[in-house]
This record gives structure tokens, sequence and C-alpha cells, in this order.
């Protein structure tokens, strides 16, 4: 293949998914329509702009029957989530009314699409409600991710999709599928979660929100987001049920969509229930609520009813990755908040739309963790790593050992950075916990937002948020010299 075509159907990829992206701008357009607000301008600008610049694109770049290679999908996921990224943030650097700096609106638009919801805002209470849907809408078309949206019509174009869905899907399954069709299987995923969305926005209702706040909490909290409508972010409602919904919706967000279809698909909560990540996902929040509970009590904060509401909320927000919560969370014991700060790095599980290292990979490492003391204890017996009924190979435990390392090496970097920048070493931690994990929630200095942090230090969050969301290698492998040879 020519360099020239190579080069044509990348762009042209790229140009469909574009306009397919420039749609999303409808909906807050409508709403500052509704409310009569001069958001309106900026949103109908962006789509015009996006809408016919990548149709143009599009139709003069057009090939038929053209089959897309790994190395073809590896530069279109990074390519298109920096396009992704600049097109989230126009709206808002846009907007006169916000008059917000390039970097902050930058910020802003990545935390959204890479749903970890950190927010530069002060005053979130005071915003355009356009805005504020905008945002929670960010946060539930990232979710899943508008690849695995576009792998559903791609058939349509002549190109097939499968590698785009491998680099988009997160977790070292890549290969499985719901159903042999590809297409099938996008449409599958967002009908499971479109589904899991409409059932949180009542939930939110019947717990007592306004239809607004409801749809917006739930788009935020089945795309584990957590942008919120208020300052206070749950905390503003003071509601038990309110905590106990957005608890509850975190943790069911944090499961595999897969598992959720198969169990709709058989009438039969089996493929659930028989799922080993599932299962160790399901014990390790539940240890982990169980100890923040203790210790909120232990610390006379709350009573033994409030303080396990309380902890059921937070944990299993910041377990999730989502970041929603509670008012007085930085009151919190300090030892505390650094717990469920480690805990955002565990996730859920892969298929489901959280951050962090993922539950099967931790499960993975566990498995090989006690294969090795065995081996120790019993030097020449013979056994394998398993999970469930599949045995692990060698492959693929190199290829998770080598995850966890390159995610630990990360951390550590940025880590490191925010120190070299001035910050004490719990902002720097609570920072990059919350960007790299895709959670959103600081600590210390970022306790109250990132509006505060330096420009290059906005900069470098942003490249943690966009690291986190693609899983390291999609980006790191676009730095190997091997893979630009032919």
């Amino acid at each position: 293949m020519r360099v020239s075509n190579h080069f044509k159907i990348i762009v042209h990829l790229c140009s469909f998914l574009i306009v397919l992206y420039s749609l999303t701008m409808i909906p807050p357009m409508l709403v500052a329509l509704y409310e009569k607000e001069q958001s309106l301008f900026s949103f109908a600008l962006c789509f015009f702009i996006f809408f016919c610049g990548g149709l143009f694109i599009w139709l003069k770049t057009k090939i038929k029957d053209i089959q897309l290679k790994t190395r073809d999908g590896f530069i279109i996921i990074a390519l298109f989530w920096l396009l992704f990224s600049l097109i989230s943030t126009l709206p808002l650097w846009l907007n006169e009314q916000l008059n917000m700096r390039f970097v902050d609106a930058l910020f802003e638009g990545v935390s959204g699409i890479t749903t970890t919801g950190a927010s530069v805002f002060h005053n979130v209470t005071d915003l355009p409600k356009s805005i504020l849907y905008y945002r929670a809408q960010l946060n539930f078309v990232g979710g899943l991710g508008v690849i695995v949206l576009a792998v559903a019509v791609l058939p349509l174009l002549g190109i097939g999709g499968m590698k785009l869905y491998q680099s988009e899907m997160p977790g070292p399954f890549k290969e499985e599928k719901l159903t042999p069709r590809l297409a099938s299987t996008a449409r599958n995923l967002w009908f499971t979660y479109i589904l899991l969305g409409s059932l949180c926005i009542i939930a939110f209702k019947i717990a007592g929100m306004s239809f607004f706040d409801a749809l917006c909490h739930g788009l935020s909290t089945v795309s584990l987001g957590g942008f919120s409508t208020y300052s206070e972010s749950i905390g503003y409602f003071n509601s038990v049920k309110i905590e106990f919904v957005a608890g509850l919706f975190s943790l069911l967000s944090a499961v595999n969509f897969t598992l959720y279809f198969a169990s709709l698909a058989k009438f039969s909560l089996r493929p659930l229930l028989t799922n080993p990540e599932f299962r160790f996902f399901i014990t390790v929040a539940l240890l982990v609520i169980g100890l923040i509970t203790f210790e909120t009590w232990r610390s006379n904060m709350y009573s033994f009813p409030d303080a396990f509401i309380h902890s059921f909320f937070l944990t299993s927000s910041m377990i999730t990755d989502n970041g929603l919560a509670t008012a007085d969370y930085a009151q919190w014991p300090q030892h505390i908040i650094v717990l469920l700060l480690f805990s955002s790095f565990f996730g859920g599980c892969v298929g489901s739309t959280c951050g962090g290292i993922k539950a099967i990979r931790f499960l993975i490492l566990y498995k090989q963790s006690r294969q090795e003391i065995h081996q120790l204890i019993h030097p020449k017996s013979v056994s394998s790593v398993r999970v469930g009924d599949s045995i692990i190979t060698s492959r693929l435990l190199n290829s998770v050992w080598s995850f966890f390392f390159l995610y630990t090496l990360c951390a550590c970097f940025f880590i490191w950075c925010l120190s070299m920048m001035g910050y004490d070493l719990i902002t720097a931690f609570a920072t990059v916990a919350a960007c790299l994990n895709n959670m959103g929630l600081g600590f210390g200095e970022t306790v109250a937002g990132f509006g505060e942090i330096t420009d290059s230090a906005k900069y470098l969050m942003c490249l943690a948020m966009l690291l986190g969301r693609l899983e390291i290698y999609t980006l790191l492998v676009l730095l190997s010299a091997s893979f630009w040879r032919n």
C-alpha cells in the first residue's frame, strides 16, 4: 500500500469520527435554546465547523474495501483522542460568559471526555444549565468510547473496525466479543450502557433529585465520570437515599457490561455470579467498604449507621474511579483518604467505564503470587495460573506484569514532576491518583478543585488523564521506533 493511501485511510476515518462526535453538540444546543443562554452560540459554532469540515474531508478521502491493520488502529485512536479533547475544549473556551483561558478549558474538556471529573471551576453551582449538561454528557460519551459507537456503523463505510475496537477497549482480554459480528457487539454494549444509565436517572429522581439533576448525575455516575451540578457534589443534597443510589450505581457501572448483556440475553444472573473477576471485584470492594466504615466510626465522626452509608458511597465512588463526593470528605482523617486514594488504582472490571489498573489484572497477579509461594514450598510440583476455567498463558502474564510496571512507573514519574514543581507529597500523590486513574478527587492543595494548580501542571495532568483513559500502551506504543518500521 502506498504511503499516500495509508495516510488517506487514517484521515478518512478520523474525519468520519469527527462528524459523528460533532452531533453531540446538538443536545446542549437544545438545552441552551430552552434556557435562553448565551452558550447556544459557542455550541452552534463548534457543531457547524466540525460537522461541515469533517464531512467535507470524509467525502474527499473516501476509500472502499480497506481493512485496518493494527498500526492503523493505534494511530487513529491516538489522533482521534487528541482531536476528541480539542473539540470538547472549544465550546468552553469560545463561551464568552465563562471567560476561560485555553489551558483551563482544555483541562475541563479532557477531564470530561476521559471520565476523570476533575474540575477547574471554583463555583460549579452557578454555571449555565447547558454547560452543566454538557459536562455530564462529556462523561457519558467518553465512558464507553465514541470509538465503540463508531464501529457499529463502520461496515457501512467498507472499513473493518476490529483493530479500532481492540485498541479502545480496556483490559487484557481485548479479543473477546459479545457476538461474532463486531457491529452487533458495539450496539449491544451501547444498549446495555444506555439501559443502565436510564435506570440510574430514574433512581436518582425517585430518591429526591429534580429531573435535570437526576439526568446530569445519572449520566456522570454510569460513566463513572464524577461531574456534578453542584460544587458540593452529592454532598449538596444531604440525603442518605441519594448517597446510596450513587454508591450502588458506581459499583454496578464498574462491572463488565458484557456480563450484563449475557445475563439479559439468558434471563439469568449466572453469567454475572460465576464470573471470577466480578466475584473478586465485589469481594475487594466490600472489604474496603467495611474497613472504611469501621475507621470512620472508630474516629467518632459518625454513628455506625451514618458511618456505613457515607463510607459505602465514598468508597464505592473512589474505588471505581467515579469521583462523586460528600461535602465533608476533606475533613476525614488523612489515613482514610490515603487508603481511598490507593484503592482508586484498583478500579473495576474490564469492559466497564472505570479507570485504574482493573480488577482482572490484580486477580491474575494475586493468583500468580499464590502459585509462586506454592512453588517455593513444593519446588517439584507443576501447576498453572487459572482464572475460572481459563489457563493464563505466559504471554498474558508478561503483559499484565508489563502493564503494572508501566502504570506504576508513570504514576511515580508524574508524582515526581509535581513534587519538582513545588507541590507537597500528599498533594502530588492525590493529584496523580485523581488524573491517572480518571478518578477526579484531589486532596491537599487540590481538595477544592484543580483551578489553582499551575498551567504546566494542568498540561501534565491532561497527559496523565489521556494515558489513564487509553491504558498507557495506546500512546506509549507510538513512541517505539519499531512501530514505525514497515
